[in-house]
């Protein structure tokens, strides 16, 4: 039987872990995975391709395609704009592949109300709050002001994650990822047999 493609959007505050867990999902080795490479007028940190890790787009760039209709979603972020190119998503879904994107708890909620049953979204919770606080800092990548910024979203994005199909407490990096593969699993075999 045909299989549809799958968006597997995974959210998590700053700091939560999001990417280095879809990085080791990716590392699994299914061909049949694709990673959603967003649009951002951030500046690169260290060392970071563009059409690899992000799409880097000045704003005026970002503002035409935003205007042309090419993002599916899109959100100002701590003062920067991300959005999750159309093209990607809709070229990956008609292939049959499942799509992982890196997406705040906005932007889940949007592809989910796009997409519906093509979509599944899973929440990173980190163990603790004080847990978050020391990752940020570990990361030395951002002053105390910016960090201070991401946790003053916190409290929206816990609220928001109640809407999310899944929310994973991320104690332990292997157990979290083993439980996002089973997450994926049980989402392909439940359309297989529609």
């Amino acid at each position: 039987m045909e299989v549809n493609g799958l968006l597997v959007v995974i959210s998590s505050p700053s700091g939560g872990g999001k990417t280095t867990i879809i990085h080791k999902v990716l590392a699994t080795g299914n061909h049949n995975y694709r990673y959603s490479i967003s649009a951002t007028t951030r500046p690169r940190r260290g060392n970071e391709r563009d059409g690899e890790d992000y799409f880097f787009l000045t704003l005026d760039e970002f503002n035409t395609k935003r205007d042309r209709g090419e993002f599916v979603e899109w959100a100002e972020v701590h003062g920067n704009y991300y959005a999750t190119p159309k093209w990607q998503l809709d070229k990956w879904l008609a292939e049959g592949r499942i799509v992982l994107l890196d997406l705040d708890v906005d932007g889940g909620l949007a592809i989910k109300n796009r997409y519906r049953n093509l979509a599944v979204l899973i929440f990173i919770n980190p163990p603790s709050y004080q847990s978050l606080v020391e990752r940020l800092k570990s990361r030395q990548t951002e002053s105390l002001a910016q960090i201070d910024k991401r946790l003053q979203r916190y409290p929206k994005e816990i609220e928001k994650s109640r809407q999310y199909d899944y929310c994973i407490v991320n104690e332990q990096l292997d157990s979290t990822v083993q439980e996002i593969l089973n997450i994926i699993n049980q989402q392909i075999e439940k359309r297989k047999h529609k």
